[in-house]
């Protein structure tokens, strides 16, 4: 969903820990005045898309709206950094509410963990022995076995991060899809991932996860040994992300499918 006219009143300024973003929060602070985060309309984070990952979890069901400014070495998720007018670049902001990935994952202790994932969520082989993996799509084992050094599961938001550099497919942001891609599949070698509705439930099982641990990440957030991690979209749960009307999501990800 996307909202446009948000019209700026009380700013709040945070800023990742690096000498570049916390020098620009001070000077914002002085020029546009800093309310407290929980007495904010909005949220102006400075920093990269890592920073800004952090922000929009901290941030997530508050109805609160992220507004990044980029001081980092990647900022895929930020707009570009201006101090001038930013009440105005506020007020013509475009404003989309993105939906995270629910994961589920049991350890090889029993021990179950929840984390949101607004990118992806990973699992990744632990050790030198490659991870063997089923994955049932609602119930339904669509892959027996899968030998390979992980595998991820992508939202449209996350679909250009490590989704792509994974050789994954691009997402349009309001596409209702979710890509499966493999992380260095070795069998089946030739198998290059999967779309799936954003609707359905993801099940992969580990496979010998004694002598082949995994380890399942979502965003930010790594589980040690897991041997079973289910993966949907929480339509309930939404982060508010604003970026400059000419320089929308939409428009940055067709922008990367046409790169060269």
């Amino acid at each position: 969903m996307t909202r446009r006219g948000r019209k700026s009143k009380a700013i709040a300024f945070i800023a990742a820990s690096t000498d570049e973003a916390q020098a620009a929060r001070a000077r914002l602070a002085r020029r546009y005045d800093d309310a407290r985060p929980e007495d904010a309309d909005l949220i102006v984070a400075l920093g990269g898309d890592g920073f800004m990952l952090q922000t929009l979890h901290a941030f997530m069901n508050t109805g609160t709206a992220i507004y990044g400014m980029n001081c980092g070495s990647v900022g895929f998720l930020m707009n570009e950094f201006h101090e001038d007018a930013l009440r105005e670049r506020l007020d013509a902001a475009v404003t989309t509410a993105v939906h995270p990935l629910a994961m589920r994952a049991t350890d090889a202790a029993g021990a179950v963990h929840q984390a949101y994932a607004i990118n992806e969520v990973s699992l990744l082989r632990q050790s030198y022995q490659a991870a063997k993996l089923r994955i049932s799509i609602d119930g339904h084992v669509r892959m027996e076995e899968l030998i390979c050094d992980g595998v991820l599961v992508a939202t449209p938001a996350g679909s250009t991060a490590y989704n792509l550099s994974a050789h994954g497919p691009i997402l349009p942001i309001y596409a209702p899809l979710l890509a499966i891609t493999p992380i260095s599949a070795f069998r089946p070698r030739t198998w290059r991932g999967a779309l799936v509705p954003d609707r359905v439930e993801v099940r992969i099982e580990m496979l010998e996860p004694v002598k082949r641990p995994v380890n399942a990440v979502a965003d930010n957030v790594e589980f040690k040994s897991v041997v079973e991690v289910i993966v949907a979209q929480d339509k309930k749960a939404e982060s508010l992300i604003m970026f400059d009307p000419d320089h929308s999501w939409d428009e940055r990800i067709l922008a990367e499918q046409f790169k060269y």
